[in-house]
């Protein structure tokens, strides 16, 4: 069982930036393809961003592409999020993912351990 906590969520002014961290505790995530995904109220989970286990790819969802940055640290076991020139569309709760997948990917069905997700919200 992989256990993941998000941390750095807040409220930001449009244009800002936050960090989002996400800490994996229990079974190892090295091997693990690691993705954030968002929620905002009404709306389906969408993917936003991923990384493959050893770092070498990622992907990122259109709408966050050029923008968004995820990274992972493997000695640590955490996984990180720069938001840069927010926009209040980003409004929603982020979550972490882990993923046996090799290779990044979108699909929410790929994904076996969630975090409880952190409230990001960007005002106008």
């Amino acid at each position: 069982q992989v256990q993941l906590v998000e941390s750095g969520g807040g409220l930001v002014q449009a244009g800002g930036s936050l960090r989002l961290s996400c800490a994996a505790s229990g079974r190892t995530i090295i091997g693990f393809t690691m993705g954030w995904f968002r929620q905002a109220p009404g709306k389906e989970r969408e993917f936003v961003a991923a990384i493959s286990s050893n770092t070498s790819s990622t992907a990122y969802g259109d709408s966050v592409r050029g923008r968004f940055t995820t990274s992972r640290d493997n000695a640590k076991i955490t996984v990180t999020m720069q938001m840069n020139s927010l926009k209040p569309e980003d409004t929603a709760v982020y979550y972490c993912a882990a993923g046996p997948r090799a290779i990044p990917t979108m699909y929410r069905r790929d994904y076996n351990f969630w975090g409880q997700g952190t409230q990001v919200t960007v005002s106008s």
